[in-house]
């Protein structure tokens, strides 16, 4: 993991000891700001895993965003910034083996160690043009999200995996408990699930249906090893699917229909006109539609039909920068 302060980097170890001990005091004191690039998942990892939230995130995608960049990836930030090229040859490297390669010390470092002097000059740049708050904004929403119950509590597994949605509700259920094993392996090895086994040869050893683990080496993508090592279980999971009882199956989930989401006519209507206001506003102010307002927030704006800007401020997803900049010229399309 890489720390860095305003004159020194350092390269931790976060594999070799509590890192929350040492990391909690810096990332929840409000008074310290930490620069991060496309936060969201670090965050969600960072709630989940150590019980940590952030306070204080400058993150210099969003501010890239906000600023109108094209290319808000770090690499093009860098490069466009300071003609700075980053190496991608470690970006798929099995970072949990130890020790790190020299190489891969060199890559964790270069990712990061121009942030500080990037989120400088992005700060900059947005106060210059009036935006700063702006990005204070977001970043305390993005912060807010990440420790909200995490997504993957929600969602049942077998949704994630490609190809599911066809499979029979026996198959379904022994593919439930296969990814349940996968992600029990995971955790005693330490490992990234997809370094256990991947999705697609994992929904395909659950209909194959093997009798014998040795069968699962038929399989393309298939790890050797975990046949050979843990086939066996994999083969007892499906097998004692197969002896279940209708009644105890799990079927695909399904997403029960809400018609009173249902946009009316008259919504989508309106929806259309204030797509209108929204990118006549985006161009003005050279941001990027989505980054002013997505289509998912118009349309609820659309099925609101607000009265005022506090009715405005009401509807899920809006700012109160966004309302600044377009929430008039909104309320005058509405009414």
């Amino acid at each position: 993991m890489q720390v860095t302060t305003d004159t020194t980097t350092y390269v931790v170890d976060a594999l070799g000891f509590d890192i929350s001990l040492v990391l909690r005091p810096s990332l929840e004191h409000p008074g310290v700001e930490i620069v991060m690039h496309g936060a969201d998942f670090d965050l969600r990892l960072l709630r989940r895993d150590l019980g940590i939230r952030l306070s204080c995130l400058f993150d210099t995608q969003i501010a890239a965003a906000l600023l109108g960049r094209e290319s808000l990836g770090l690499a093009a930030l860098l490069q466009d910034y300071y003609g700075i090229t980053l190496s991608k040859k470690h970006q798929r490297a099995d970072w949990a083996m130890r020790p790190l390669t020299e190489g891969m010390l060199e890559y964790a470092a270069a990712d990061t160690q121009y942030l500080r002097e990037l989120s400088v000059q992005m700060r900059t740049e947005l106060r210059a043009k009036g935006r700063e708050a702006w990005l204070v904004e977001e970043c305390r929403a993005l912060e807010e999200s990440s420790s909200s119950r995490q997504e993957s509590e929600r969602i049942d597994p077998v949704t994630r995996v490609k190809g599911a949605r066809e499979l029979r509700p026996r198959q379904v259920t022994a593919l439930r408990r296969a990814l349940q094993w996968r992600d029990q392996l995971a955790m005693a090895k330490d490992k990234a699930l997809f370094r256990i086994v991947g999705d697609g040869p994992l929904l395909e050893a659950v209909v194959m249906n093997p009798h014998r683990p040795q069968e699962l080496l038929e399989i393309k993508g298939f790890p050797e090893g975990l046949a050979r090592n843990n086939g066996a279980d994999l083969v007892q999971i499906v097998g004692s699917v197969a002896r279940l009882q209708e009644s105890e199956l799990q079927s695909y989930p399904s997403r029960p229909r809400d018609k009173s989401r249902r946009p009316t006519p008259e919504a989508e209507a309106l929806l259309d006109e204030l797509k209108v206001v929204r990118n006549a506003q985006a161009k003005e102010l050279g941001i990027a539609r989505g980054t002013l307002l997505s289509n998912a927030v118009l349309s609820e704006v659309a099925r609101a039909a607000p009265k005022d800007l506090d009715s405005l401020a009401a509807v899920t997803g809006m700012r109160r920068w966004k309302i600044e900049a377009v929430g008039e010229s909104l309320l005058e399309v509405i009414h």
